[in-house]
């Protein structure tokens, strides 16, 4: 009897500590993402990329959480996705996106050629982050800056 209490305690235990940690963090690649983004043409999509070593990136992510948070009734699907290198994933941005409590989805992309996938998402693309594109159906507005919440606010309600 003992044993099998130890069983359910230590399941339960493990349960929980995965459930506290809502946030993972997956691969994507840009096929996927427009694959993603074509089959949701009724949602608004807010897809931001950014880097764990980027500040301005750091200092404008609560935004996009904020957005995500006041307007879940929604049909808006905020995508965060860090352009930090593969290797990075766990020890650089799974801690990050853990310590920040990130309630977004949370991507890292997984590609290997920049000038290919910086072309693909944007032809006007500089490279630099953070850059955000807004996507609802065949509307998509790109901006390469930094954003205030009002700024990504009047953004969103754009589209």
């Amino acid at each position: 009897m003992k044993i099998h209490a130890f069983k359910i305690y230590t399941f339960l235990f493990f349960a929980f500590s995965v459930a506290g940690y809502s946030q993972n963090v997956k691969l994507i690649n840009i096929d996927q993402l427009n694959e993603r983004i074509k089959n949701g043409k009724d949602s608004t999509y807010v897809v931001n990329f950014w880097a764990t070593w980027c500040a301005p990136c750091i200092k404008e992510l609560p935004h996009f959480e904020k957005l995500n948070s006041e307007f879940k009734s929604e049909k808006l699907a905020v995508l965060l996705i860090s352009v930090d290198f593969k290797s990075k994933l766990t020890s650089a941005v799974i801690p990050f996106v853990k310590r920040k409590n990130m309630q977004s989805q949370v991507f890292l992309l997984n590609e290997s050629n920049p000038q290919e996938y910086i072309d693909r998402i944007d032809k006007g693309w500089s490279g630099s982050i953070p850059a955000t594109i807004f996507i609802k159906g065949d509307k998509r507005n790109f901006i390469e800056s930094e954003l205030t919440y009002e700024q990504l606010l009047t953004e969103y309600k754009k589209l």
